[in-house]
This record gives structure tokens, sequence and C-alpha cells, in this order.
């Protein structure tokens, strides 16, 4: 059968590196080194880039007047650099919680117990649950622990181990399905917090974590989704970047590790690219620095079950 006819539609046409240069000439932008412009857009997708040109649109077609392609550059790096300490972070935190609920919901409701639908609040949608389960084994069907458990189990995977397979927004939406009773539990163990709270900074870093793993812009780009007011703190939350690096310090496990890894390098890489970023687009306040150190105690782990 021959294939139909693509419809006729409209797109814009490809450009070389120096056509890409002329248009953010001609958009007002100032290019002092032809060669590392020509370097930089051949490496990195005039698309990816454009994305962060936009933060100086002025008009549609025009920027502000001294947009320099340097500056971009470096808001880019700086952005980019961002992401990788984040994520690092965040790696902290999602490890810390697939412990602390696989550990207290097996204890509390058997190995198998996730697959009891009276193990959760009524909130929950086991069949689906159950279905995005069957499919999360299926596209890890080369993974080693799931050859073993289905080899030698019969398929029969302890929440422990089926946990292992689960993305940081699954690993939300499973503590959100919890009873009450078990999240407060959870949300005090691991973290000494309230679980509404927990509840929803778990809901923020999963946002946050897909923008860091997907490559997009966290500067100038608040997100969609304000986080619960920190207990105690002196200023209001409004989902920009830097209530969300704060809310990532509230789940951080480690409060010494936070402060040495975390808040030191943050507080460098700041430093190093100040004189091209605005504080403002990425919500840092004036005495930003006296936020970032963490004194808080944190809670020890449950004793871990897996075996």
């Amino acid at each position: 059968m021959p294939r139909p006819e693509t419809p006729a539609v409209r797109v814009k046409s490809p450009a070389t590196v120096e056509d890409q240069i002329e248009k953010l000439k001609s958009r007002g932008c100032v290019v002092e080194d032809h060669e590392h412009a020509v370097c930089a857009l051949s490496n990195i997708n005039y698309y990816r880039l454009a994305h962060y040109f936009a933060v100086f649109l002025e008009t549609k077609n025009r920027y502000r007047a001294g947009t320099s392609f340097e500056t971009v550059m470096h808001i880019y790096d700086f952005d980019r650099l961002m992401r990788s300490l984040l994520l690092t972070a965040l790696e902290e935190v999602e490890i810390t919680l697939r412990a602390n609920i696989s550990n207290y919901h097996a204890l509390k409701y058997g190995a198998l117990g996730y697959l009891n639908e009276s193990s959760f609040d009524k909130c929950h949608l086991h069949k689906a649950f159950l279905k995005k389960l069957d499919r999360m084994i299926e596209n890890n069907t080369g993974e080693q622990l799931v050859t073993h458990h289905m080899q030698k189990y019969g398929g029969a995977f302890p929440l422990w181990v089926i946990m292992e397979l689960f993305s940081f927004g699954s690993l939300n939406t499973f503590f959100s399905d919890m009873k009450v009773e078990d999240k407060k539990a959870i949300a005090e163990n691991a973290f000494g917090l309230p679980y509404r709270c927990v509840e929803s900074w778990l809901q923020c870093l999963s946002e946050l974590r897909n923008r860091c793993a997907h490559y997009n812009r966290l500067y100038a780009d608040p997100f969609g989704t304000v986080p619960r007011q920190i207990p105690g703190l002196d200023r209001n939350m409004n989902g920009t970047l830097f209530d969300y690096v704060l809310v990532l310090k509230q789940l951080y496990p480690r409060n010494e590790i936070w402060n040495l890894m975390i808040a030191g390098r943050l507080s460098q890489l700041v430093a190093e690219y100040s004189m091209y970023i605005e504080f403002s687009q990425i919500g840092f306040p004036d005495d930003w620095q006296n936020y970032l150190v963490d004194r808080a105690e944190k809670c020890q782990p449950v004793k871990n079950v897996q075996n």
C-alpha cells in the first residue's frame, strides 16, 4: 500500500551556524568573539540556546541593549552547573525516601503488602498502580534484579526490590497514596517534619528533578508549584529556584554533607557567575547565604530490612 502523502505544512528552513550568528546580531546581540560563537553553536543546538536569549528579549525580535553572546553563554554554563549540583543533592533525597518508605511499609504490611489495596489510602488507584508496576518490570527485563526475581521467585518482588525501579515521580505518588498515619510516621522518622510539608515538597522536588534531568532551563523560569511554607522561615515561598533549593535543604538527609558539598559548592558557583546573573531571576535574596546552612539535626533512618 502506498504511503499517504505528508500534508503540506509551513516550517522554518534550516540555517548554518553563520546564519544563526547573523540572526542573533540582527536582533541586537553583541558578538565579541566570532570564533567562540561558532564553536558554541556548533556544539549546542541553536534552539536550546534560544531559550536563554529569550530572557533578554525587549520585544519579539529585539534584545535589550548591551546583550552579548558571551553573557548568555555564561548564564547557560551557570544553569548547566546548577542542574548538575542539584541532581547530586536530589539523588540523596530520593535514596533516603526510597529506603524509608520501603522499610516502613514492608515491616507493617509485609514484603508484598503493596499488592494489596488495603495497605493504601482510599484515594489510591490500585488497578492503575498494578498496571504501572507491570510496565516497570517489562521495561526493565534486562536488569539483573528483575531477571533474578523472575527466575528464582516466580516474579514476586519484595517492595524494597520493586521500588528500585521507581522514578522520583512514582516514589512521590506512592508516598502521597499511603495512609495518613503511615505518612506521618515516615515524615517524622526520615526528616523530622510534618507529613503535609514533606508531601508538598516532594511534589516540588519531582518537578525540579524533571527539569534538571531533561536539561531544561532553571534561570529566569519560576516553577509552577509553590511549596508549602517552611515552618519558622521568615520569608514567603513563591516558587522560585531559591525556594526549591530551600525545600531541598529541608529534605536532604545529612546536614554536614549539605553544608560542605552542596551549600559550599552552590556558594562558589553563584560567586563565580555573580557578574553575569541577575539574582532576581533565580529568586535569591540579598542575604541568600544566611539561608543555605543547615543547622537541623537529622533523624536516623529506620532499620533496613532488605536482604
